[in-house]
């Protein structure tokens, strides 16, 4: 058999062909065994943007990409409770943190393997280290004893899950090649694949705070994510959900772990705990553990409101490191989670500049000015600030008077000018009367 030639590849798809499962497989072990050039690797990602990839090709890429590494292996009989769930990323979107331990409550078995922020969008493992002690590198045999003892874990991405994935990342991100739907579609899909779960909740966000703001791009995104995994045997379904204004009335890391825990004491903002039992209802539907999409969210929100979910929350905290006292005190109703959790040093409101009601807060420029105070990274492996943050305190649909505080702005050094007017300005009001959001959720796509 003669050589293989990368180029011959890259021009294939360059002209606008289909490449062969074979000629797919070629490309990712190319770059996961480093035999691409970057500039090869670059090629033909730019071949794949501009020239798209069939259903066929997206669905052998996220194979292949799976193959290039390790999957995480678990006890047979867990194999039909595996669940996990993926965030397209959002503003103020702390789901995870709420949903994971509520699905163990209910019994099954979540190994989620979450991210870092990056851009304006918060990251789930950064808010879990605003936790004093919250360790988020875990090796397979503690995932397994995390499962075994307390249902769920969230923890990073270990080195040898898709590394052919982290390389293609990389280069996407510095050839503008990121928004692309397949390779979207391959990048998710692949480690989720490598959780070995049996069952898959997408929340795929649209909305000026969101990663595709057009909902028609949305759907397809979550049409092509649903395809790629049932065609690789992972039951899946997306929900298209509104980003619109941030979820919940907390935006930044140690006030977003604060609002998770107060929403697992039943006593967070009402959009939060519907979303979290809205996807988890679908997740348990799906997975054949509800007989309907109603039954599991009554199961889900029964686990928040009797502190079933809270308790797996505290024991998965003791699991990943936080000491015992920390986690009971930060569980506790009784007591200020702000003396475990590390406030801001300073406060300012923002005031309604005339009487209203709030028809929209712009979800991307509160994202943005959090990731100014210091809440982001521009560089992966940066540090950042987990006190910093905007605290909303009017809802869509609420009446402000003028003058009357509808935001708090948490901040440890003085707050830019064009922050502050870019804050000011997220606020929409309306004369008229608004109604508040029913549902964040816009479609249902499952098959």
């Amino acid at each position: 058999m003669a050589p293989v030639r990368y180029p011959d590849l890259i021009a294939k798809k360059r002209d606008g062909q289909e490449l062969s499962d074979e000629e797919i497989q070629m490309f990712v072990q190319g770059v996961a065994k480093e035999d691409m050039g970057d500039s090869q690797i670059g090629a033909m990602l730019m071949a794949i943007f501009l020239r798209g990839m069939s259903t066929r090709e997206v669905t052998t890429l996220t194979q292949e990409m799976v193959n290039s590494g390790e999957c995480l292996t678990w006890p047979e009989e867990w194999k039909d409770i595996l669940v996990d769930k993926h965030s397209t990323g959002g503003v103020g979107d702390k789901i995870s943190l709420v949903l994971m331990p509520a699905l163990a409550a209910v019994g099954m078995k979540v190994p989620t393997i979450s991210g870092r922020g990056l851009a304006h969008t918060g990251g789930t493992l950064d808010k879990l280290e605003a936790i004093p002690g919250f360790r988020v590198s875990l090796t397979s045999q503690e995932m397994t004893h995390m499962l075994r003892t307390v249902g769920v874990f969230i923890a990073g991405q270990t080195q040898n899950i898709c590394p052919a994935d982290k390389i293609m990342y990389k280069t996407r991100d510095v050839t503008a090649t990121v928004n692309h739907i397949g390779l979207i579609t391959g990048s998710i899909m692949s480690k989720k694949l490598a959780e070995s779960i049996k069952s898959l909740v997408l929340d795929v966000k649209t909305g000026n705070g969101a990663l595709m703001a057009d909902e028609q791009q949305a759907a397809e995104l979550a049409e092509s994510m649903v395809s790629c995994g049932k065609g690789l045997g992972l039951n899946s379904v997306a929900l298209i959900t509104d980003m619109d204004s941030p979820i919940g009335n907390m935006v930044g890391n140690a006030l977003e772990v604060a609002e998770s825990i107060w929403c697992l004491q039943g006593k967070g903002p009402s959009d939060l705990e519907d979303l979290v039992v809205e996807q988890g209802g679908q997740l348990l539907a799906a997975s054949g553990k509800a007989d309907s999409v109603e039954e599991g969210t009554d199961k889900l929100r029964q686990s928040i409101r009797n502190g079933t979910a809270l308790g797996v929350f505290r024991e998965m905290m003791k699991g990943q490191g936080v000491s015992s006292d920390v986690a009971d005190d930060l569980c506790d109703p009784q007591k200020d989670v702000w003396t475990i959790l590390t406030p801001a040093k300073n406060k300012t409101e923002l005031k309604s500049p005339t009487a209203g009601y709030v028809k929209r807060i712009d979800a991307m420029p509160v994202a943005v000015a959090v990731h100014r105070l210091g809440g982001g990274r521009t560089t992966p492996g940066a540090s950042i600030n987990w006190s910093v943050g905007v605290q909303l305190l009017a809802d869509i649909g609420s009446q402000l008077d003028q003058g009357q505080a509808w935001a708090v702005i948490h901040h440890d050094e003085n707050i830019p000018d064009d922050v502050l007017s870019m804050l000011e300005n997220a606020l929409k009001l309306s004369s008229e009367k608004v109604p508040p959001v029913s549902s964040r959720v816009k479609r249902v796509i499952s098959k």
